[in-house]
């Protein structure tokens, strides 16, 4: 599969839709790293001691929500409706992480012209608000953290590549109220590892990126977080394996294993003893 930059056309070839990182990179080819605006040097240097954190910023799909399964229903309706054989979830999996438009332009067949890519990608665009994500569901102890940062007086933010309305619509059913800003892919925020969507999260948190952490499942995250200047945090129970952060030369300034350790982080950036 070819890779392109933020500035390819708007309708690309299926096979050339833009892979930036936030996902699963196409199996035979790893992500390539877009050039964008990097932090200041004495941002930069609050990643050589523990940072004083006043804020989180996560991403969703396999950081937050255990989103596949329902990934995996949604993408293979939309492309029987257009007529085309389902993927595997393991094919699928391949294909999330970068927005709904790379998803559906790797899913469909190959050789699929780009007006036809451009009809399966809005039939899964009409068919996700009436869909119930019955299957989405928040992983093991992500609720307890939230409740854990918040009693540190942590502000929360979610920042994903995901379509802004989906993001809004899955957060809604599943960590309702739970966050205080949240954004998604939209004409304002393009996609991660760009650090615009991060940036602008921190400020409407009212925070600096270097109080702030992202935590994400994917080395895309992590160049997201490099790119913003923020602390960055990777997560082992997504959708990528720990590997794959060195192999693509980013990796974290803190791997955890479970999101209650993001807790002990917080307390640790207060001075609380023992956290």
């Amino acid at each position: 599969m070819n890779h392109t930059d933020e500035n390819a056309p708007a309708t690309p070839a299926p096979r050339d839709v833009p892979h930036e990182g936030d996902g699963a990179p196409a199996p035979h080819t790893p992500a390539p790293h877009t050039p964008v605006p990097h932090a200041s040097a004495t941002e930069a240097a609050a990643h050589s001691e523990q940072p004083r954190l006043d804020a989180f910023i996560f991403d969703l799909d396999g950081t937050l929500l255990h989103t596949l399964p329902d990934l995996v229903v949604i993408t293979n309706r939309a492309l029987r409706d257009a007529g085309y054989p389902e993927r595997t979830e393991a094919e699928i999996l391949s294909y999330v992480g970068n927005g709904v438009r790379a998803l559906m332009y790797q899913a469909v067949p190959e050789g699929t012209g780009a007006e036809a890519a451009e009809a399966a990608m809005a039939r899964w665009k009409e068919l996700f608000p009436t869909y119930d994500n019955d299957l989405t569901h928040p992983y093991p102890h992500v609720e307890e953290m939230i409740d854990g940062l918040r009693a540190r007086g942590c502000k929360l933010g979610v920042l994903s590549n995901k379509f802004d309305e989906g993001v809004h619509q899955v957060m809604g059913k599943c960590l309702p109220g739970r966050f205080d800003v949240a954004h998604g892919e939209c004409n304002e925020i393009p996609r991660k590892p760009n650090p615009t969507g991060l940036l602008r999260t921190i400020a409407e948190l009212g925070s600096t990126p270097a109080r702030t952490a992202y935590v994400g499942d994917s080395p895309g995250d992590v160049r997201t977080a490099r790119n913003a200047g923020a602390y960055a945090v990777g997560v082992t129970w997504g959708y990528h394996a720990v590997e794959d952060f060195a192999a693509e030369g980013a990796e974290p300034d803190l791997m955890v294993s479970d999101p209650l350790e993001l807790v002990a982080l917080a307390g640790r950036a207060r001075g609380e003893g023992g956290a």
